[in-house]
């Protein structure tokens, strides 16, 4: 009896043995470096919105609508907060079954299932760390656009438009290009959101604002920024949170995120000088407000290929973004005579397009082997994924346009999507918010 009770001990105790190891494999393991730059990361992104895009803005509106235009960047992240909680990162970054090419599941809806998880794509943070970490991209996507219609939309229209939009053509793109939908089983890269941020965003604000129409007096009355102050600053905080931007995209506090940052800072210096030159060039003096453009426009324009491309590609990428989006944004808006308010669409719309094509140049795999050890960009010897990066760039331009003037449209018959004449005139602070700067 001693004997049996004996050996069943030791099978019972060999079983367990076996069994702990099985169970610590299913376990993730988490990465403590890792997980506390993804919340720096976080925190950063967060920053560019509120307060670095709020005061951005806001400085270069006229003084009757900066509290109007500053308290945007504030309402769009508590609103998008609830709805990327809710539903939005669910739908975005979850299997969807048989509808997976095109749109998550609900599986992940108000939080469900978070507790111990990891997502496939940051298999080293707990998956609740990055369900943040992508709030923070869906808050500042459509905070973006607002720039592009500055000083003359409804603040109700602008949180319905926002909502919406938020839904329509943010969620399903990034399931698109980063959720394991279908362009990015076509192999288009985008590292941290040349086509999901900037490309959505600069497309649905030249449709915004051609859609509601120019501002009362534009090209003929004084519009010149109120406070350049406030939006040096606001800048400089994009600046500095975009390193969260870019190099927290490689979901790891490892060489990859020290590449992103080092592109991401050399791009956007590069650019500023690149517009301050051409500026100083063409109209006898540097503005300020073209040196803190040409900075944004290098630090968009590298976001797509911060993590696939050497420094050196970063330089020309800074020279291309400093040229084009100055050329874009002065010229091209000047002849075509559409009112982007704060150039959204020349700025990210035209950095978004232009990196993410330069992506398909400039990846190698000496950076990023994406392609498990084949060749990644042109410079690798792949050209190839130029045309995949244009798909992309079509697709999502195209679906963004038609979806965002759906909405626009939508709005627009149901409660209006401009402020009235009067309003217009008197400001948006007094006439939305009953206050204003002193």
């Amino acid at each position: 009896m001693n004997k049996t009770v004996l050996r069943l001990g030791a099978a019972a105790a060999c079983a367990l043995a076996f069994a702990f190891p099985a169970l610590a494999a299913d376990k993730p393991e988490i990465d403590h470096g890792d997980t506390a730059w993804l919340l720096v990361a976080t925190a950063l992104v967060l920053m560019m919105n509120i307060p670095g895009l709020a005061l951005f803005y806001a400085g270069m509106v006229r003084k009757k609508n900066v509290l109007a235009t500053g308290v945007q960047a504030f309402a769009i992240a508590a609103l998008v907060t609830v709805m990327w909680f809710v539903v939005g990162y669910s739908l975005a970054f979850t299997n969807g079954g048989a509808l997976n090419s095109f749109i998550g599941s609900l599986s992940r809806a108000f939080g469900a299932g978070l507790r111990g998880s990891v997502h496939e794509l940051g298999v080293t943070v707990p998956e609740n760390v990055f369900l943040m970490y992508q709030a923070t991209f869906a808050i500042i996507t459509p905070a973006i656009i607002t720039g592009a219609f500055a000083e003359r939309m409804k603040f109700s229209a602008m949180m319905w438009f926002m909502g919406l939009w938020l839904l329509v053509v943010y969620v399903p793109v990034a399931h698109w290009v980063w959720g394991g939908g279908f362009l990015g089983a076509a192999g288009v890269l985008d590292f941290a959101g040349g086509l999901v941020v900037h490309l959505t965003a600069g497309i649905a604000g030249l449709v915004a604002c051609i859609v509601i129409g120019k501002r009362q007096g534009y090209g003929h009355e004084y519009m010149a920024p109120h406070n350049l102050v406030l939006t040096l600053i606001g800048t400089s905080l994009l600046w500095v949170g975009w390193f969260g931007f870019n190099a927290g995209s490689a979901l790891s506090s490892g060489e990859l995120a020290g590449t992103a940052m080092l592109n991401t800072h050399v791009s956007a210096a590069v650019a500023a000088l690149v517009w301050m030159a051409i500026e100083w060039t063409s109209r006898g003096k540097p503005s300020v407000l073209g040196v803190l453009t040409g900075a944004v426009a290098g630090l968009g324009m590298i976001t797509p290929a911060a993590g696939y491309v050497e420094p050196w590609a970063a330089m020309a990428i800074g020279v291309i973004a400093g040229a084009v989006c100055y050329w874009t944004s002065i010229v091209l808006k000047n002849k075509l005579g559409y009112d982007d308010s704060l150039d959204v669409f020349g700025v990210h719309g035209v950095g978004g397009i232009v990196g993410s094509i330069l992506v398909g140049v400039f990846a190698t795999r000496a950076i990023n082997d994406v392609n498990k050890g084949q060749p990644v960009g042109w410079v690798d010897g792949n050209p190839g994924q130029v045309l995949t990066q244009l798909y992309g760039v079509v697709v999502i331009a195209l679906f963004c346009a038609v979806a965002t003037w759906i909405i626009l449209k939508l709005i627009d018959a149901t409660i209006g999507l401009r402020v009235s004449r009067d309003e217009e005139t008197e400001g948006l602070d007094t006439a939305l918010h009953g206050e204003r700067v002193q």
